[in-house]
């Protein structure tokens, strides 16, 4: 078995792309547990988010788990190849500490991956597919995340997503006060883009959800109006800027809907952000005039900005790292040599049963103790060094010069 990495992200893969692969959250665990049930993988967890798919494994067949990947969503293998990045071992554990220290996100140093990889690690956990070793590496993982953003400035200055998507928006509308937002879904990305957009206090705030009790929750931080997903034809039409990010595997808002709700409008602009993958909006939207459609890949520029001032925090985290990778990859290589540690205790303890039952049996029938105990240490004596002794008298000339060397180390033997 051995660690095992590999995925696609927003450096490798177009959004058309990464939608094709990506979990919805209810479909994580299932997914998990065929991974780890149908191939040859002892542990498994899956990092899904807008930018990336990933999958971490403890596997014996690497190949055989990226053919699980394509096979999952009905996508021929060589679809994928040219997007897919594969990361044994070493990589795999640098990939993952950079990854949730920010420096492999779109927004260098953005904190939000941190929680999103605890996330994936809580699902295997309730999964079951969360063993030593994955355990260990998201464990070491997360210390190294908080040591790289208590020590550097990685995230000085970071601009999210969300304020990504607020700058657009006054790039088109003189002033976000005077104009009515709709948010499609509920979760973290709204609450956050929810957060950025109330800042600017616009005419109204409507959140749109398939739970309505979800929805109400984020409506009464914000003094905001809800709706529900089958009333959006109707009301679309009244909003200026929609921000969408839900986890639906098919489209929110199709080019039909969009176009009557601009017709309503007599042909005001409306700004359109969707941030979900798969995506909430169909792409045809953006041919529509007096409508500005933006995804997650979009707001990439706009994200950029300012990221001169992080690129010595990150050379910092990147020495970090580097560290804690070989501090890793040291306790991994000690965990390879348990099976022979434990065959080598195993050894040594049939050789005292064997001998402590001898004895018992010496003892039952009268014999000295003295003498039984003699016999029991000259026997054990003979039994476990038996072996390095035969290795001495067996061993080719090129090698005897190094066995003898180690043996000398292993008892801690002197020349006279």
């Amino acid at each position: 078995m051995q660690l095992f990495a590999f995925g696609i992200n927003h450096q490798t893969a177009p959004l058309a792309i990464r939608e094709q692969v990506a979990f919805p959250s209810d479909r994580l665990e299932p997914a998990l547990h065929d991974l780890a049930s149908r191939r040859a993988v002892k542990e498994a967890a899956i990092l899904s988010t807008c930018n990336r798919t990933e999958i971490y494994c403890n596997t014996e067949a690497p190949e055989q788990a990226i053919d699980w990947l394509s096979e999952f969503h009905h996508l021929p293998r060589a679809s994928l190849d040219p997007y897919l990045y594969t990361l044994p071992q070493e990589r795999a554990v640098k990939h993952a500490f950079r990854v949730a220290s920010g420096l492999d996100s779109m927004v260098l140093g953005e904190a939000q991956i941190l929680g999103q990889m605890k996330q994936a690690v809580r699902t295997a956990e309730a999964a079951g597919t969360l063993g030593t070793l994955l355990h260990k590496l998201f464990q070491r993982t997360f210390a190294v995340a908080k040591e790289v953003r208590s020590t550097t400035e990685i995230g000085a200055n970071s601009i999210s997503m969300a304020a990504a998507a607020v700058r657009l928006a006054e790039r088109i509308f003189p002033s976000i006060a005077e104009q009515a937002v709709l948010f499609i879904g509920a979760g973290e990305m709204i609450e956050l883009c929810l957060d950025h957009f109330g800042a600017r206090h616009p005419r109204r705030i409507t959140i749109a959800n398939r739970s309505v009790e979800r929805a109400q929750l984020l409506a009464r931080r914000c003094n905001g109006a809800t709706l529900t997903l089958n009333e959006l034809p109707e009301a679309l039409h009244h909003y200026d800027i929609v921000v969408s990010s839900t986890a639906s595997p098919l489209p929110i808002l199709g080019k039909g809907m969009v176009e009557r709700a601009i017709k309503q409008r007599r042909h005001r602009p409306m700004f359109l952000v969707d941030l979900a993958v798969p995506r909430d909006i169909e792409p045809e939207v953006g041919e529509l005039p007096d409508v500005f459609l933006y995804t997650v890949d979009d707001l990439a520029h706009i994200v950029q900005e300012g990221v001169g001032s992080r690129r010595a925090a990150a050379e910092q985290a990147e020495a970090i790292i580097e560290s804690r990778v070989q501090s890793f990859m040291e306790w991994v290589k000690s965990r390879e040599l348990v099976p022979t540690i434990r065959a080598l205790r195993d050894h040594g303890e049939r050789f005292r049963r064997q001998e402590v039952e001898r004895a018992l049996k010496h003892l039952a029938r009268g014999d000295d103790p003295a003498m039984v105990l003699e016999h029991l240490s000259r026997a054990l004596t003979n039994k476990l060094l038996h072996g390095p002794t035969d290795a001495l008298h067996h061993v080719r000339p090129e090698e005897r010069e190094a066995l003898e060397n180690w043996l000398r180390r292993l008892y801690h033997l002197h020349s006279e």
